[in-house]
Formats: structure tokens, sequence, C-alpha cells
């Protein structure tokens, strides 16, 4: 019998073309010296807010220079965070150092005696360069302390850094010989038992910031802690310069010691480009296309990047192969099924192949990536530095969207050969999965015979796919032209009021899917509606649009009994109904109007309303213009009235939520209805008495929507507007002893009501994510739900309401939203922040700038 699955070898093509990515570790440490692209002069700088304007003929030049005043005056004072975060971080890395001294004095003292533990050489080995090491740091703090304890902005700290640039040499040393220590500590370890309990419990003394007792390390662990060292050199220049004015006299003096940084670092790096040779075919064309496009291929649990292409009578999923330039693409068969023989596999049968998930946060941290290099082809395409550069950007961008595009969908799409061999897609839509399998089924009922493709029919059939393809393009957006809709940036408010035109009566939900980086996301659900053939949702969702062009909505049948389901639909518990689409059209929805639509789907008709706010527009907040009421009014004008140290508003909505909504699935994040909301809004801001009342009565989601629309109505949000580009400098330090000593030190600087109040939602925010297993709500998607709401400044003080680029805006907007994601998850996720109560003394730091 001839399998009908047609396999070829997998000889995979490396990520230079951004699609198929292989991931080896080797014990040898890999330095990394490309973390930070381009001149530092042109890294994004911290920008201070632009205060209101004088009311003057010259208005515009005096604010001009005022802002660009106040921006390094902002700067000037974030140098200050960060060489007071170098000095911290500087202490723990003695303090490792020191731990590896100390065996090694008395080892050296028995290598001469009669019983020696380890020889003079294995000793040396063991410990090259270490005291040189210690030498050059301990001289660096000892010079680097006192001028931060004196400290002005007219301070110089460059020679410093340039001094300790040029005796990298050192670590040059250190690094060839990482390999052969560890190998010569492993081979003591297993000759000496007494060395190898050494070995195991060195003890680093605590630093002055930390009272514990001495952390137990491994030899191994301290010996690794240079080599991560030198690979954090270019970052922490990088993190002063940011903050560093090109007129300062540090400049030059940082800029030469990050060259040599750099240079010191590429020159100890090795790239290998592997490079596969692929057999050409011969051309031709027999069966009719249905549809193609870019999938994800779960490949023994890797992502695979393939192009799938279903014929009238075939799936056949190749992978585009990698051609010099110049050449026309050209396809590879990884295998095909005939329609005949194609099932789709059920959940049951795939236990055995799970799929690999990427965390939410790695997945942000992806889209950070594209923003910041988007924002870089911009300001290059305004300098005159060419092409080129342009196009070592867009190389970046390339290998970026495509690891994104491989790593985002998380959504199974499974079938299988009539041998039961199986194959998995991974889509982020279940819309794109339901089509796909409409179409496989309608098409099945036309085919009535199995077959098998000869080599050369499966060559001339591959190859006829460069002709015949629809999808010439990967989904991304280095691929379109400059000029092509980058779609909707902001929000997107979506009522979903009812359905008509069902036959029988269900229990039914929709879901509303968006586009965003070049895939779709499900962004919102409605309750189940049940046993009707009119359901009434009237459900209002707040939708964030990343360059969207199309809105998607699903109506699913509730489905509680599995066993009513053919066993292909048993992999989803909800059966899709109906689906349907719409375009978002820019000009239609810029009116600030609600906008009523239908969407009509196999004689199902779903009734929905729709309104958008650009990002300037929705996010900014408004100045305080009453002092009665609690929603717009002023933190602390509400506590004082109150006489409280956290707003009564705050703490009644977290007892509630507290009390019956901390296994609500989604808590948060799903929306409440929008007249609930505004009912509490309006009894709070009336010192309604029967507030707790209606509370009780209430659906937990109003609630939590409830607390949410305080925080972000708030004239200025609770980190304030003043330390707002401090928290966004300190959250991109590169070193994380830095980044806790800036971070905690902001924190410390919060008014005391702001400080209170964040602490005792904090600690509400960490209880919730204890039941994560139950309301699927963790750390990283409350941090995006709280984010933007606790820390985007006022209008006045938006970093980008000047910009003249709409494209380099939308990416500002993106990677500034993004920035108070990761803030508030880093506090999250920060250990050993003090209770609400506790004083504020006991996070002081001994160094004091």
């Amino acid at each position: 019998m001839v399998d009908t699955v047609k396999e070829a070898p997998y000889n995979e093509t490396p990520l230079s073309y951004g699609y198929d990515l292989e991931h080896s570790e080797e014990h040898q440490p890999r330095l990394d010296p490309l973390s930070y692209t381009g001149s530092p002069s042109s890294s994004p700088r911290l920008r201070s807010k632009s205060r209101s304007s004088r009311d003057t003929q010259s208005s515009g030049s005096l604010e001009s220079t005022l802002s660009v005043e106040l921006d390094q005056e902002k700067g000037l004072e974030m140098r200050k965070w960060v060489l007071s975060g170098i000095l911290a971080s500087e202490e723990t890395y003695l303090s490792h150092l020191e731990a590896l001294l100390i065996p090694m004095k008395p080892l050296k003292a028995a290598a001469t005696t009669s019983q020696p533990m380890l020889t003079v050489q294995q000793i040396e080995t063991i410990f090259f360069k270490v005291p040189e090491l210690h030498e050059i740091h301990k001289d660096f703090y000892d010079a680097l302390l006192p001028r931060v304890q004196d400290w002005s902005h007219q301070q110089c700290v460059g020679d410093l850094f340039q001094k300790l640039a040029s005796q990298l040499g050192v670590y040059r040393a250190f690094v060839d010989n990482y390999k052969v220590a560890v190998e010569t500590a492993d081979k003591c370890c297993q000759a000496n038992t007494q060395f190898a309990e050494i070995s195991e419990n060195l003890k680093v003394k605590s630093t002055k910031d930390c009272k514990d007792q001495p952390a137990k390390n491994s030899l191994e662990t301290l010996l690794y802690k240079p080599v991560d060292r030198v690979m954090r050199s270019t970052l922490v220049l990088h993190d002063l310069l940011k903050h560093t004015p090109s007129s300062h006299p540090d400049y030059p003096l940082l800029l030469d010691a990050l060259r040599i940084s750099q240079n010191f670092l590429s020159s100890i790096n090795e790239e290998i480009t592997p490079r596969r040779q692929s057999m050409t075919v011969k051309k031709g064309e027999n069966r009719q296309l249905l549809r193609d496009r870019f999938m994800v291929e779960l490949v023994e649990g890797s992502r695979k990047l393939r192009h799938v292409f279903l014929f009238t009578d075939l799936l056949l999923c190749t992978k585009l192969k990698k051609q010099a330039a110049g050449k026309g693409q050209q396809y590879d068969c990884k295998w095909y099924i005939p329609l005949n023989d194609l099932t789709f596999q059920t959940l049951e049968d795939c236990e055995s192949t799970p799929i690999p998930l990427v965390q939410d946060e790695e997945i942000d941290a992806m889209k950070i990536r594209i923003s910041q290099i988007k924002n870089e082809i911009q300001r290059e395409k305004r300098t005159t530095k060419g092409p080129k550069a342009i196009e070592r950007f867009r190389k970046k961008l390339s290998e970026q969207e495509s690891l994104l595009l491989l790593m985002s969908p998380n959504m199974a799409f499974r079938v299988a050969n009539r041998n039961g061999k199986g194959f998995t897609f991974l889509i982020s839509s279940d819309y794109e999965r339901d089509e796909w399998r409409e179409i496989v089924r309608e098409q099945q009922k036309k085919c009535f015979k199995s077959f098998s493709l000869t080599s050369l029919e499966l060559q001339m059939l591959t190859n006829s796919c460069v002709k015949l393809q629809t999808v010439h393009t990967i989904p991304m957006t280095v691929n379109k032209e400059d000029d092509e809709s980058s779609g909707l940036y902001g929000f997107l408010n979506v009522i979903v009021h009812s359905a008509s035109g069902l036959k029988q009566s269900l229990n039914l939900y929709c879901s509303l899917e968006v586009d965003s980086f070049g895939y779709f996301v499900n962004k919102a659900k409605t309750r189940v509606h049940r046993d009707s053939t009119e359901p009434n949702w009237n459900e209002e969702f707040e939708i964030e649009l990343e360059g969207s062009q199309t809105l998607r909505l699903l109506c699913y049948e509730k489905c509680c009994n599995k066993t009513k389901q053919s066993k292909e639909e048993a992999e989803i518990t909800d059966r899709i109904m109906v689906k349907g689409q719409i375009k978002l059209d820019p000009q239609t929805l810029q009116n600030k109007d609600w906008q009523r639509t239908v969407i009509a789907m196999n004689g199902i008709e779903v009734k929905l309303s729709m309104k958008f706010a650009s990002r300037e527009f929705s996010l900014k907040r408004m100045p305080s213009r009453k002092q009665s009421g609690v929603f717009g009014v002023k933190i602390n004008v509400v506590t004082k009235r109150e006489r409280s140290k956290v707003p009564l508003i705050v703490r009644q909505c977290v007892e509630e939520i507290e009390r019956r909504g901390m296994d609500e699935v989604g808590i948060y994040r799903v929306s409440g209805v929008a007249t609930d909301i505004q009912a509490l809004k309006a009894a709070f801001d009336s010192n309604n008495r029967d507030v707790s009342v209606m509370m009780r009565e209430m659906d937990v989601n109003a609630i939590a929507g409830t607390l949410k629309l305080y925080f972000r109505e708030l004239p200025e949000p609770l980190f304030t507007d003043e330390l707002y580009p401090n928290f966004a400098g300190g959250i991109a330090l590169s070193d994380s002893v830095a980044k806790e000593s800036c971070m905690l030190n902001l924190l410390l600087s919060l008014p005391e009501t702001n400080l209170v109040t964040f602490l005792f939602l904090l600690d509400h925010l960490k209880r919730v994510t204890e039941n994560e297993i139950i309301n699927k709500m963790s750390l990283h998607n409350l941090a995006t739900v709280f984010g933007p709401t606790l820390l985007r400044p006022s209008e006045k003080d938006s970093k980008i309401s000047h910009s003249s680029q709409p494209i380099s805006m939308n990416d500002s907007w993106s990677l500034e939203v993004m920035a108070q994601v990761q803030v508030l998850l880093y506090f999250l996720q920060l250990e050993g922040i003090p209770a609400p109560d506790s004083k504020r003394q006991s996070l002081l730091f001994s160094t004091e700038v």
C-alpha cells in the first residue's frame, strides 16, 4: 500500500529569511552586543512634558526653548537615578567577586603543603583573572561613589567609564579561559569531596541595602558573573547616554567608552550562518487552486512557517525556499493529503503533542521591538544617511515580525491522513479555522477516490504553486509599501445589541476579533443569552486597535454536552453558528457619533453600534473642574475630605470584588454593562448611602469596571505627570540591580496618598492572581488592564502630541502603552514591597543621591 502522505526530509531554513527558528544553546557563553541598535545620539530620549504656553506674541519660540531646557533638565535628573542604580549594581558584583576570592587564598596556601586540596595550576586556572577584575571594579566603585554623593548636574563621570572600558582586555582573557575554568572545577569536584562541598556553598555577603543572611552560591554560578557582566557593559552605557545631553562634557567620553565596548564584544562573537542547498524542480501545473495562505506548523515541538495550498482534490503543505537575490520563488513540498483521505483530528487524539505556549510578556516584548525599529526607520528617512541604514533596520524589522508571526498563534487546527498520521497548524483566529474546515468539507463532497502522486507529479505540482499562489508575501508590515493603509490606531467602542433570524431557541453568545500586527486577536465576548430566538445582549466593549482594518464577529452556540457533536467537532466545546466581518472605514468612523450597522450572516442578523476615538482623544485626562463628588477629582482632595488614606470608592470596590469576584473568569478584563457602571458612578458622586446595597446586587464585572473608570478619570495619573518620564526611563534600564534601585526610589517619591493607594491596589491585584487557574488573570493580564489606567499621563504631557509623522506617532503610542504595562508588571512581580501600613523608611537605600 502506498502512503497517501508524501513527506520530504526536514532541512529547515534558518531565521535569516525569518521563517524557521532553530534554537541551540551551548555551555560556552555567547555575548550579544546587538541589544541596542543605531547610534546613541539617535536613541529615543526621555522627553519632558511641555507646560502651557505663555499668552504672548513670541510664545511659540519661547515655549520651544523652554521645552528643550526642560528636556535637558529631566535628562540630567534621570542621570542621577541611573548612576545610583549603577552603584548598587557594582556593589552586588563586587560581593560576587569577593565570594570567589575568599576560598582562593586558603587553597593557594594549602597548595604548598604536603596535602594540597588543589594544585597551584588548577587554582590559577579556576580563578584566572578574578583578582584583577575585583581590583578594577573596586577602583571604579570607590571613584564613582563620592561623585554621586556630591551630585550636581555638572558632575562628570565619563572618564571613569572610559577607563573601565579600556580595561576590557582582562575580560577577554577571562572569557577565553571560562570554559576551561568550569571544566577544571568540575573535575576537581569529582576528585575531591571536600572541594566539592566548598564549591557548592560559597557565601556572598549581603550589600548595605540588604540585611539578609549571606546567600549561598555555587562556584560555577559565580564564575559566570563576569561573563554576564561584560555582556551588559554596552547596555549600561546606553542607559547613561540616553540621559546625557550631547552638550554635556561627559557625552564624548561615554560615546568613546561605548565604542570600545561594542568593538570588544564584536571581536569575541562568532556568527554561524548555515547554508543549505535545495533541489529545484521542473515546472508544471494541473489542479485548480481554491485558496492558499501562510500558516505556522507545529513540527516536533517547533514552530515552522509553511505556505499551505488547498486544491480541488488535495491539501499541500510547502515551505518557501530561500533564494539568492534576483531569483524567483521556489517551494519545497513537506507533505500532502488527498481530500478524500483527510480528517480533522480531535483533541483526544493529540494529547501527546501539547502546544508550546508563548507567554504574553514575550509577545509584548516583540511588539515593543517592532515599534522601536519602525521609529528608527522613520527617523532614518528624515536624515541623509542613505538607503543602507534603512535597509539594515528593515532587515531587523523582518526578523522581528517573522518571529512574532511564528510565536503569536496558539489555536490548533489539526488534520490527519487515512493512516492516522496527524499534522498540527497553529492559527490565531477561530474565524479562520472554521473557514478552512468549511471549505474542505464542502470540497470533500465532490471527491470520491483516493490517489497517490509520483515523485515527478509532486514536483510539477509543487512548482506550479509559484504561478498559482494568491498570497504572494508573508503578512508583515515590512512587506507592504509605505503608502498602504496602516489601519486605525485608537479605541473602538462596540455595543452588541441583538440577533434575529434564528429558527430555534439557542444559548447564544458573540465574540469579536480584530487584526493586530498582521494577525487576528479575540478581543471581547458577550454573556450567554439562554434559550431565545431573539437574544438581546446590549453589551458595550472597548477594543484597542493597533493598525486594525477589520472587525470580525462570531456567534457561538453554547454546548454543554459534548456527545451531541460529531467526532470531528469534539475539539471545541461550543459550535460556531454564523460568522461575518466588516471593514473598519476610517472616514465613516472619524465621526464621533455612534454608527449603527448590521452584520448579515446566512439569514441571521446581528445589530451593532460602533464609535471610534483616536488615542490622543480617548487617552487624554481632563483637568479637574470640580471639588465635589469622586470621579474626575484629585485623589488628595477626595482623601482629605473623607479623612482617609485610600479613597472610599477604591476600598469598597476591592472589598466587593474580593468577596465574590476572585473566581470570575476574566475579572477586570471582561467589560461590565455600561449602564450599570454609569449608575454606580452617579451613586458614588452623589454620596448615595445605598451604594453598598447597589453593589451587592450588580454584576461583579460592573464593579470592576467602575474601579477602572475611577483611576482612568483622575485628572492626574496615580504615578503623577512629574515622575512618569522617570518611571518610563527606569523600566528601560538593563541592569536588574540598577533597575530595582531606581524603581523603588521613584516609588517612594510618590505623594503619600498616591503611594498608599497604589500599594493597597497592588496587594489586591496580587491576591487576584492567586486564583489565576480559575479566573485566568495572570500578572501580565492585570498589568495590561491597569498599566495605562494608572500611568497614562495628562494630555499636556503626551510625548507625541506634536508629532508630524502619522506612522511614527502610532508606533510611539504603542511603545508608550507597552512601557506603562511593563512598569506595573515590574511592581507586581517585585518581591519585598512593603504593605500599605509599613513605614516608608523601610525602603530607603544607603546610597543617597
